[in-house]
């Protein structure tokens, strides 16, 4: 049971892990858990989109493909020219004394494996979850969101992905919210 909590514990140090490249684009934040949890659900959309995907696996690997960044930290694309980090390490340091830990790192070595289809998805929704919240920083005028949302879309590989990364992009952040412009922002009746 102590592996068990020590593992829960550890879960919790994504919260407080932050993502590092907001520091080079000048606006916006998010944690590395804020981030899973908009991968798992862009994740979930994707398997929507293709009923053939392993809904599960896809899911799975969502929340799990950066857990290895309560130990490492996140590094961005700067910090990854200088830095070099042991995933591997942290992985079955992280994983070794828990019963399941094998599941965990067949999860992370097929997301990073990049062979299975699964691992694709995921990858993409990785990388749009990220251009949601570069597109809200653009949205709310930070001039460089754009020339890094073009990077993150040449990254995308699926045809599900790249179609769903090209609507968003087409969206604006706050249509969903702000859609209906009737009275209701008026009186605050919803009538």
């Amino acid at each position: 049971m102590d592996s068990l909590a020590n593992f829960l514990f550890e879960v919790g140090m994504l919260s407080r892990t932050p993502r590092s490249g907001y520091q080079f684009l000048g606006s916006g934040s998010e944690s590395v858990a804020e981030h899973i949890l908009r991968t798992a659900f862009v994740g979930y959309t994707l398997c929507k989109m293709d009923g053939s995907l392993d809904e599960l696996r896809v899911l799975k690997m969502c929340i799990l493909h950066d857990l290895p960044e309560a130990r490492t930290g996140d590094m961005n694309y700067v910090n990854k020219k200088y830095v070099a980090v042991d995933e591997a390490k942290a992985v079955r340091e992280l994983t070794d004394e828990l019963f399941f830990g094998d599941d965990i790192r067949s999860v992370i070595e097929e997301f990073n494996a990049k062979e299975t289809r699964e691992s694709l998805v995921v990858r993409d929704a990785d990388q749009i979850a990220l251009i949601l919240q570069l597109k809200e920083c653009g949205d709310l005028g930070n001039k460089y969101s754009d020339e890094w949302i073009s990077f993150a879309l040449r990254r995308l590989v699926t045809e599900n992905g790249k179609k769903l990364a090209d609507r968003i992009i087409k969206t604006d952040s706050s249509q969903w919210w702000f859609k209906d412009k009737g009275d209701w922002w008026i009186s605050g009746n919803s009538k």
